[in-house]
């Protein structure tokens, strides 16, 4: 084939509340990290002269019927939503029709090859990305979710939740890629009310 897309994930980057990380940088050191850089090594085995490989690190992609934005809508909507832990966690986030254009972008652009971060170029900290939920769905935040009953509750996989990164699309917006919902609050508003 021309091109092999390979699915990945911004977790290759780890945990931090302050750096901004692009495609240069290295990979974390926790296993979810680990697992990203472990996989998109074997992928990069696929990749030949005749064969482009992509490292797709996606982001959070947001939609109402799926994912992260699903779970998330049911206590909101209630006015009982609100940040998780800190609030401090970076959120890197996709709309669904820009996730599904970039894929595109990526299948079809003859120069993008290696790790391209699929994320909109404006991540959030779960304390923003809850104010703009909660203000998109005109509803009061009322309950905090703390890290340790998150912790309780999920075990290890709370440490999605609890801990995150700020990702850019360094490389798909110089390869030329327009994103339609580059802004949060404009995501959502598409998301919830435009269907």
């Amino acid at each position: 084939p021309h091109a092999m897309l390979s699915g990945s994930a911004i977790g290759y980057y780890g945990f931090s509340e302050t750096a901004r990380f692009n495609e240069a940088d290295e990979s974390g050191e926790d296993f979810g990290a680990r697992l990203c850089h472990d996989w998109e090594h074997v992928a990069l085995k696929m990749a030949t002269r005749k064969t482009r490989c992509v490292l797709l690190r996606t982001g959070i992609v947001l939609h109402p019927e799926g994912g992260a934005l699903k779970q998330m809508l049911p206590p909101f909507k209630l006015g009982l939503g609100g940040k998780i832990a800190t609030g401090r966690q970076g959120m890197s986030w996709i709309h669904l029709t820009d996730y599904i254009d970039a894929l595109l972008h990526c299948l079809h652009n003859k120069e993008l090859s290696g790790p391209v971060n699929l994320c909109a170029p404006n991540p959030a900290s779960n304390q923003e990305f809850a104010d703009t939920l909660a203000k998109v769905l005109h509803r009061p935040k009322v309950f905090d979710m703390p890290a340790w009953l998150l912790s309780l509750l999920l075990g290890e996989r709370a440490d999605m939740l609890i801990h995150g990164q700020y990702v850019l699309p360094k490389k798909l917006l110089a390869s030329g890629f327009q994103f339609q919902y580059p802004e949060l609050q404009k995501a959502l508003d598409s998301l919830l009310f435009e269907r």
